[in-house]
């Protein structure tokens, strides 16, 4: 009997977890859809114009044109005094400034200013760290070191700022956005096998 339930648990479980990321891409892709068709009706309501995902369509045109705005010097300029104006206000400021650097992780802007990734000993001998390479130096005595970016978990945004003999870290032989994934997940998507000895 115990065999039994817990066969069917399993099993259970198993659906579960191939339904679940299903069901929540469809809530996901449909809010998006849902959101991107709100945006645009005004514009479309004073067109008399009444055409499923057109709204869509429109909406992406305007976040599109709003990327070359913001890709261009005059709109960059533009864009900084705004941003500066949201920094200075008190609640806003911290809430901007997070879901930034979230943004700013998933389009690879973080990946572009890492130069690597590496693991070191931290925060003690035994245990080891995944951290990525933000810059290099020498000491007096000509021996290298990184400088190093130790990123919390699951939010990569925040972590630590680190200087390392080069000696003292192991490449990871991973890309800097696989690095980002494997902290993102929690380690869920870590590699099998790892170079520590």
């Amino acid at each position: 009997m115990n065999k039994i339930i817990q066969n069917f648990r399993t099993k259970l479980f198993a659906g579960i977890a191939t339904l679940l990321p299903l069901y929540l891409t469809f809530i996901v892709i449909r809010y998006l859809f849902t959101s991107l068709e709100t945006i645009s009706k005004p514009i479309l309501k004073n067109f008399r114009l009444d055409i499923p995902g057109l709204g869509i369509v429109l909406t992406l045109i305007l976040i599109y044109v709003l990327g070359l705005i913001v890709t261009n010097f005059i709109g960059k300029k533009i864009f900084m005094f705004g941003e500066k104006l949201v920094k200075r206000v008190p609640i806003v400021n911290i809430i901007y400034t997070t879901l930034k650097q979230i943004t700013d992780t998933f389009t690879n802007k973080k990946a572009d200013a890492f130069d690597g990734v590496v693991y070191i000993q931290y925060p003690r001998e035994g245990i080891w760290t995944m951290a990525f390479i933000s810059g290099s130096s020498k000491d007096g005595n000509e021996i290298p070191y990184y400088h190093i970016f130790v990123p919390t978990t699951p939010n990569p945004t925040s972590g630590f700022f680190l200087i390392i003999p080069q000696a003292e870290t192991i490449q990871t032989g991973l890309t800097v956005e696989e690095g980002l994934k494997i902290i993102i997940s929690g380690g869920l998507l870590a590699p099998n096998k790892n170079p520590l000895t």
